[in-house]
């Protein structure tokens, strides 16, 4: 399908419109006709927005388990390599998830999501008030308020929804997080997680502008947030990095790292979170940070404290008796025992100390395949990583964390470090309490034509 024309978006609107008169409501690209019912569907119809780095691989599952029926990205040269890709030739391509649902949003099922961090809620919102499934990538959103937002909508729309922490899917951490529910350490205390992230750049100032190349659509790209120049530091990936458009180490990587102790432990509930890093300037992340949240007790566990560490920052080496200390990985610290994991997902771990049992869990089919069963059965709670009921808490607790960062500040002359003062939160009201110093990182602005 190399010699295909890629049709632009401005022609698209004209070419639809005149394909769908000669036949009668199909669309001539793809041969897409509109769903009549959603009831007991055989086949998933997916539109997939965002299609390269991790979006081609979740478009790929996408289209293992369904047909793509729409693909949207804002880098021509990605749409045109996804289109050459068996099972995407069909795909009518855009570049504005917003006019892909406004042409053939009828003819969609099921959205995927792996577009940077800060278009993630103005995208998934659309989707799930056009009554579509949505998968997600993680973090779920950029900014607490929307971690929210996306968890009532999905509450309220019921519809399927999965975040994209694909380790969830692994038996080893839900066994694990099965243990300690099960007591086997004993009452937790605390929760150390470890990251060899950030492996992009950060602490550094905004980069000056440049022409954007012809096939990046950059108005595009930026959605949501306040216009700026394009700079090749921004796309691909390195986006991350920038309090803009990305969550730093924390949000890219807590959502795998924290994922089995959150399960294990119900850390749905902090209270209070205070951050030492190294400074930043409003503009990126700090090279590196620490940060500790406070959990207030639960029916089934005592107070207990969480340790996040990146860039270089690690665990103490005498907490993990004598085990060797990976570049990313937790520990689990109860009154009777232990639980270590070397990697970032905690599926492989030792228990040190305590007492070992067998314990029930339910295997995944694989994250990706549990979401299109859940479709198919219409059964939105099947998802681990649910919005309403996980993925939306997991994601504000997370977050927190850069609101403490945030609130650390600007690195000063010859000291190593700066902290931040110990934010007491407010859950139910999404407040730092005494203050409203920091409630624009809580809830961002929109930029017109991207409210949320």
């Amino acid at each position: 399908m190399k010699n295909k024309k890629l049709i632009t978006n401005n022609s698209r609107r004209k070419f639809i419109k005149t394909s769908a008169a000669i036949t009668g409501g199909y669309w001539v690209a793809g041969g897409i006709a509109p769903r009549e019912s959603r009831s007991a569907l055989e086949e998933i119809r997916f539109g997939c927005i965002g299609v390269g780095g991790k979006g081609q691989s979740d478009s790929a599952d996408a289209e293992r388990n369904g047909k793509i029926v729409a693909i949207c990205d804002i880098d021509d040269l990605t749409i045109a390599k996804r289109k050459e890709t068996e099972g995407f030739e069909d795909a009518v391509a855009f570049n504005d998830y917003r006019k892909m649902f406004d042409e053939v949003g009828k003819s969609i099922d099921a959205v995927t999501v792996t577009t940077p961090d800060h278009t993630h809620a103005v995208v998934a919102a659309m989707a799930m008030r056009n009554g579509k499934a949505v998968y997600c990538q993680k973090p779920l959103t950029r900014t607490i308020f929307e971690a929210r937002t996306l968890a009532e909508l999905a509450a309220s729309s019921k519809v399927v929804t999965q975040m994209g922490n694909q380790g969830s899917e692994r038996n080893g951490l839900r066994e694990a997080a099965a243990k300690i529910k099960a007591g086997v350490i004993g009452d937790v205390k605390e929760v150390h997680v470890w990251t060899n992230r950030p492996v992009w750049p950060q602490g550094i100032e905004r980069p000056a502008g440049e022409p954007v190349p012809a096939h990046i659509h950059w108005d595009e790209f930026l959605g949501p947030v306040e216009a700026r120049e394009y700079n090749a530091a921004y796309h691909p990936f390195k986006w991350r990095g920038f309090w803009a458009f990305g969550t730093g180490a924390l949000g890219d990587m807590a959502c795998h790292t924290m994922n089995m102790p959150f399960a294990g432990c119900e850390m749905v509930n902090p209270i209070a979170v205070q951050a030492t890093t190294s400074g930043h300037n409003g503009e990126t992340y700090p090279g590196n940070s620490k940060i500790t949240f406070e959990f207030a007790a639960t029916a089934s566990r005592p107070p207990l404290k969480f340790f996040w560490y990146d860039g270089g920052n690690k665990i103490a080496p005498e907490l993990i008796e004598g085990r060797k200390r990976s570049d990313s990985g937790l520990l689990i610290i109860g009154t009777n025992g232990k639980l270590f994991s070397p990697n970032d997902y905690g599926a492989e771990y030792e228990i040190i100390g305590g007492t070992d049992k067998e314990v029930d869990f339910v295997r995944s089919p694989g994250h990706f395949k549990e979401f299109a069963a859940a479709i198919k059965a219409n059964k939105p709670e099947a998802c681990w990583s649910n919005f309403a009921n996980y993925a939306g808490k997991l994601t504000e607790v997370i977050l927190l964390g850069n609101l403490a960062v945030w609130a650390a500040g600007r690195a000063k002359e010859g000291v190593a470090s700066v902290e931040s003062p110990r934010l007491e939160w407010d859950q139910a009201n999404m407040k730092v309490i005494g203050t409203n110093e920091y409630d624009s990182m809580i809830k961002a602005p929109y930029r017109a034509g991207y409210e949320l």
